[in-house]
């Protein structure tokens, strides 16, 4: 894979092709598998970096991030080369230590069959093999509900489409950025994210929120449900 064309876009879209270089990065499918102790150390590596006392936010927010990066490192390659890279979880590692594009390694990457259409190739491999089974892991670490984190989904499968999108027009690569759009609109049209929000064009507003607003400091992102921050609530006085 040439790395420097697949991450033209933007770090995000970066993926490492070597074998890993970090002590500290495990194949995603140890993670699914049972040993959440990486995605706990990313959860309170998030939570520290916002000042967040809210385990489900700093949850929330990381699941966001990774989540951003799987959609990313498949949908590039997909539209600049042609070919989906085989991301299964066992040939993929995350080192939750490090942020993109030092986060995600991939040995020797070699292309999915192409038998498949560009959006069911990358469905199984991301949502399927990928953003099930870290739903479910990052629900064993943390309250935060499914919804949400399918919001969270469809909301990082947005913000890929969006600047990979622009990067294309920017760069006279039109056919290229209508794949990019088609192919985000047939993966939001499956069970797990199609209640999740609306893409119109190429901008997602979601139905849910990913709670950044709780982060001390915190706002509204871009593409939330909401207009306004909802109040955060205050301990009222002690019950007699």
């Amino acid at each position: 894979m040439d790395v420097s064309e697949t991450a033209s876009p933007g770090g995000f879209f970066t993926l490492r092709t070597q074998a890993p270089v970090t002590t500290g990065a495990v194949p995603l499918a140890r993670v699914y598998a049972g040993d959440t102790g990486p995605l706990w150390a990313r959860i309170e590596e998030v939570a520290a970096r916002l000042n967040s006392v809210e385990t489900r936010v700093a949850a929330s927010i990381a699941f966001l991030g990774l989540a951003s990066r799987l959609w990313s490192i498949a949908l590039a390659p997909t539209v600049l080369r042609g070919w989906t890279p085989d991301l299964s979880p066992e040939r993929l590692h995350w080192d939750p230590a490090r942020t993109a594009p030092d986060d995600l390694w991939l040995p020797e990457p070699r292309p999915l069959p192409v038998a498949a259409e560009p959006a069911e190739r990358i469905r199984d491999v991301v949502h399927g093999r990928h953003l099930v089974p870290l739903i479910a892991a990052t629900r064993q670490v943390a309250p935060v509900s499914e919804r949400l984190l399918w919001g969270n989904a469809a909301s990082a499968l947005g913000g890929a489409l969006g600047q990979l999108y622009r990067w294309c027009h920017q760069h006279g690569q039109r056919s290229a950025a209508g794949q990019a759009q088609r192919i985000t609109s047939a993966l939001l049209a499956h069970p797990d994210l199609r209640t999740t929000g609306t893409l119109t064009g190429t901008r997602f507003r979601r139905h849910t929120c990913c709670l950044y607003y709780r982060v001390p400091g915190g706002g509204l992102c871009g593409d939330c449900v909401f207009t306004r921050a909802p109040r955060r609530r205050t301990p009222g006085p002690p019950s007699s």
